[in-house]
């Protein structure tokens, strides 16, 4: 007996064309991807998170990423493991974790190298806007405007009118070039339209030795590695460069009390590759602010002259978007660029 196939009487009996097909698998292929990220959202962390670092230990990004991490380890019931990367300003790190998958398991904790970087490059294999989702703006440490006790300048505005007066003659130093402690100079050279000879160094303890020694006129630094020179007579202190005081001293005007809208502090953040879920940002967001919010770590970073601050990921995006439109006018006056 033949075995006859089931059909419709009447209608002809058609593959489904091929869109049709190539949509069905589309729509397929896109609810098994959303529901895997939905499973690794939900069972988020379940093995060890990578902090990255982009600079060297010891530094001050460094210095915050380990209290950060040991105290977020038994709120997230797993270890935060710091991985240092450095290189090229920052940007080897940064480009690592904007390349690693969005599964929550790498977390850059970044200054604002990462703004500064957007511009001062020729060419990066990332784009910080695009590549990256912010989670918070975690803190904020000041740079100190400090002079050599030579220079007659009591206050930001009795420098300015010093600068003015003998232009190109005023000199300044940094870290090095494309440095926070670098473009806070040229960004006061912006504002107050003076002409001063930049000197760059190798690292902050040569700029601030050379202050220190009479090298140079002038320097923005952290306070930090200002403070001991600052009590010993060796340097003056005029401003932070801070919106508001430093809480560590609260008798040292800003500059924006003299030149409003001066600020050129040294922020980190914390970012997540583009594309990590929501609800992974929301939860390790939840769990930063706690850890801000901690005395104990409140005091820490005061001590290491850093404030806490904290930010929606919204604020944090647009803070960011903010920050590297300022440097790149900064960067482009100067004429500064890395190789």
């Amino acid at each position: 007996m033949k075995v006859r196939k089931c059909s419709f009487v009447g209608i002809p009996q058609r593959r489904p064309p091929v869109p049709v097909r190539a949509g069905v698998a589309v729509l397929l292929a896109t609810g098994l991807i959303c529901a895997t990220t939905s499973v690794i959202a939900q069972t988020w962390p379940n093995r060890p998170v990578r902090m990255i670092v982009p600079f060297a230990t010891g530094g001050g990004t460094d210095i915050q990423a380990r209290l950060f991490s040991a105290k977020l380890q038994p709120l997230l019931g797993q270890q935060i493991i710091v991985d240092n990367r450095t290189g090229a300003g920052g940007n080897i790190g940064a480009e690592l974790v904007a390349k690693s998958p969005p599964d929550g398991y790498t977390v850059l904790f970044q200054s604002a190298s990462l703004a500064v970087n957007a511009t001062l490059y020729r060419k990066l294999n990332y784009n910080a806007m695009r590549d990256l989702a912010p989670v918070m703006l975690v803190s904020s440490t000041p740079l100190i405007l400090v002079t050599h006790p030579s220079v007659p300048a009591k206050n930001v505005k009795e420098l300015v009118a010093l600068a003015k007066a003998k232009p190109g003659v005023f000199n300044f130093g940094s870290n090095s070039t494309g440095t926070t402690s670098h473009l806070a100079a040229e960004l006061l050279k912006t504002m107050t339209g003076t002409k001063m000879t930049h000197i760059p160094y190798k690292g902050a303890g040569q700029a601030v030795i050379a202050l220190a020694s009479g090298e140079i006129d002038m320097l923005f630094t952290t306070i930090l590695a200002a403070l001991p020179h600052i009590d010993s007579g060796r340097m003056r202190a005029l401003a932070v460069t801070t919106l508001k005081r430093a809480p560590s001293m609260p008798n040292l005007p800003t500059v924006d009390e003299t030149l409003k809208g001066f600020e050129s502090d040294n922020w980190y953040g914390m970012f997540f590759p583009a594309k990590t879920p929501a609800t992974i940002i929301t939860r390790f967001h939840a769990e930063m602010t706690k850890v801000l919010t901690d005395p104990d770590v409140k005091k820490l970073m005061e001590n290491q002259g850093a404030a806490p601050l904290g930010s929606s990921p919204e604020e944090m995006t647009a803070y960011l978007q903010r920050e590297i439109e300022k440097y790149a006018k900064v960067i482009k006056a100067s004429g500064a660029q890395a190789d």
